[in-house]
C-alpha cells in the first residue's frame, strides 16, 4: 500500500472509532488531524469535506461488512450442503466471532447515521438505506433457498423473516452496548438460531424421516 492509501485508510480508521463513540457531529476534523498526525491540507487533499468523509466512512464499513457475511456464510456452505444447516452453522460461526471480539462489537455505522440521518446529504442516507437493503437481500435469498426444502411451522414472508435477522443484530449491538455486557450480542444471535430452528423443525423432521424411508 501505497504513503497516501496508508494515510487515508488511518484517517477512515481513526474516525470511525470517533463516530461510532460519540457521534458525527461531535467528530471533528481538527481532532481527526492531531489523532493521525497529518496536516490540515493532508486531510482535505484526502476528503473534499465532512461530507465526503462520511460516504467513504460508510462505503468502507459496508465493503467490509459485505466481505465478513461473504466469508462466513460461504465457509458455512462449504460445510454443510443442507441450506437450513448452512444458515444455522453461519450464525454459529457468526456469533463465536463476535464473542472473541476484545470488548465486544464496536457499533453499526450504518445505525449511527439512520440516527442522525439529517447530518448528512441525500447520496449518504441513499448509500445507508442500501445497506439495509442489502442485508435484506442476502438474508431473504438464504430464507427462501430454506423454505424451497422446507417447510415453515408458521406461515412467514422470507422477506420480512430477512429482516429479523437484521433487527437482532443491530438490536443485540444496542443491547449489547446498553448492558456493558459484550456476551449479550453473541448470545442474541444464538436465540435466533433456536428460533430459526425451531420454526423449521417439523419440515426437518418430516424430511429426515422421508430420507430414512419412514414416510
Amino acid at each position: 500500500m501505497r504513503k497516501g492509501e496508508e494515510t487515508r485508510a488511518r484517517i477512515l480508521e481513526v474516525a470511525e472509532a470517533a463516530v461510532l463513540a460519540k457521534g458525527f457531529g461531535a467528530t471533528s476534523i481538527e481532532e481527526l488531524i492531531t489523532e493521525t498526525g497529518i496536516t490540515k491540507s493532508g486531510f482535505f487533499y484526502h476528503f473534499r469535506d465532512k461530507s465526503e468523509l462520511a460516504r467513504a466512512l460508510l462505503e468502507r464499513y459496508i465493503e467490509n461488512d459485505n466481505r465478513l457475511y461473504d466469508e462466513i456464510f460461504g465457509r458455512a456452505h462449504e460445510l454443510a450442503d443442507d441450506p437450513l444447516q448452512a444458515f444455522l452453522l453461519g450464525l454459529k460461526l457468526l456469533s463465536e466471532l463476535l464473542a472473541d471480539l476484545p470488548g465486544g462489537h464496536p457499533g453499526c455505522l450504518v445505525a449511527v447515521m439512520c440516527v442522525h440521518e439529517r447530518a448528512f446529504d441525500r447520496e449518504v442516507q441513499e448509500i445507508n438505506r442500501q445497506a439495509a437493503l442489502n442485508w435484506r437481500r442476502r438474508f431473504k435469498a438464504m430464507f427462501e433457498e430454506i423454505m424451497a426444502v422446507y417447510e415453515p411451522r408458521e406461515p412467514i414472508d422470507p422477506e420480512r423473516l430477512a429482516d429479523t435477522v437484521s433487527t437482532m443484530l443491530e438490536g443485540g449491538i444496542i443491547m449489547s452496548k446498553a448492558l456493558k455486557d459484550p456476551k449479550s450480542l453473541p448470545d442474541q444471535l444464538l436465540v435466533l438460531r433456536s428460533f430459526v430452528r425451531m420454526l423449521f423443525r417439523s419440515g426437518a423432521e418430516r424430511r429426515s424421516a422421508a430420507n430414512a424411508g419412514l414416510l
